[in-house]
């Protein structure tokens, strides 16, 4: 299990724009995170004001974040020091169900296949078991800012 000081180590996002709380289990092949769905988010102030729902968008980037956790959390030497995963393709994705403030987001993302530092990911997000999003991604790790 990683705490939220685990996972701001290993990736860059930070508050308003982290979308992962915890990792519930991680391996080399796959990552359980969780998010919990902040009612005073300030995205719910427009997105819609009077039924409000978390843009899809956002389960998307959670999605990528718990995969660049997995991914950063390989064994040392998997990627150069001080590089981060980034997104470079999204495909395929599907939105299945609406979230809405108050839920928790489950996160499950796996590693399907690794070319040099190309790595490709295929994640589900669930909302009380049933999924709310599904999506193949790709990363690739970058150096850090000069």
């Amino acid at each position: 299990m990683l705490s939220k000081q685990d996972i701001t180590a290993l990736i860059p996002h930070r508050d308003p724009f982290l979308w992962v709380d915890d990792v519930v289990e991680v391996t080399e092949q796959k990552i359980h995170a969780r998010k919990f769905v902040d009612p005073a988010c300030d995205v719910f102030r427009g997105h819609y004001p009077n039924r409000p729902v978390l843009p899809g968008v956002l389960l998307c980037e959670a999605a990528m974040q718990a995969g660049a956790i997995l991914i950063a959390h390989l064994p040392e030497g998997a990627i150069p020091a001080g590089h981060v995963p980034v997104a470079t393709r999204i495909n395929n994705v599907k939105f299945k169900q609406m979230v809405r403030p108050g839920d928790t987001l489950d996160i499950d993302v796996e590693l399907t296949e690794r070319l040099a530092n190309a790595f490709f990911l295929s994640a589900r997000v669930k909302v009380a078991g049933k999924t709310a999003a599904q999506l193949d991604f790709a990363c690739t790790t970058a150096p850090p800012e000069t």
